[in-house]
């Protein structure tokens, strides 16, 4: 397996920053456990929610993880919903798939990863997580680049920062 990426937290003002729950940041901040794959055998990284999650069908939660992550050049990491939950529940994220690029690290948010879900239940079942249960995973992958690829910009921020 190449070693490609390391998972960080973001700095507890940045975290305090962008937590916008009503439960104290700097203790939610103490808790946060890294991504984490759960076997020898997994792809994935598990995320685990930073706060308890309960949502009734058609319900969002946008959740910061206080987790920014290095990546090589070359790689990306993409973010589903944990299996079970998809299956389970619809759970999904409101992008689809979460891309996370490697130069997001570098970003004036320090990288730090935001994961919106929605309950897309057509059962009328509630979704219940709690603090620190896995809810989403994470894939690196490889990918490639055009032969007359000649991108100069510099990201700075998240969604849309590529496209101003």
């Amino acid at each position: 397996m190449k070693r490609i990426a390391k998972f960080e937290k973001v700095s507890l003002a940045q975290f305090e920053k962008d937590w916008d729950i009503s439960t104290d940041a700097k203790s939610v901040y103490d808790e946060i456990k890294l991504p984490q794959r759960a076997t020898s055998g997994s792809a994935g990284y598990d995320f685990y929610a930073t706060c308890d999650i309960e949502l009734a069908p058609g319900e969002s939660i946008k959740v910061p993880t206080g987790v920014r992550v290095r990546i090589d050049e070359g790689w990306v990491l993409k973010i589903y919903p944990r299996s079970g939950l998809g299956f389970k529940y619809r759970l999904q994220l409101n992008n689809t798939v979460g891309i996370i690029d490697s130069d997001y690290y570098y970003s004036d948010n320090e990288g730090h990863m935001f994961i919106k879900v929605t309950n897309d239940s057509k059962e009328g079942k509630i979704v219940s997580i709690k603090k620190g249960e896995g809810f989403a995973q994470g894939i690196f992958v490889e990918y490639g680049i055009t032969e007359d690829d000649d991108a100069q910009g510099v990201r700075n921020g998240g969604f849309g920062s590529t496209t101003k």
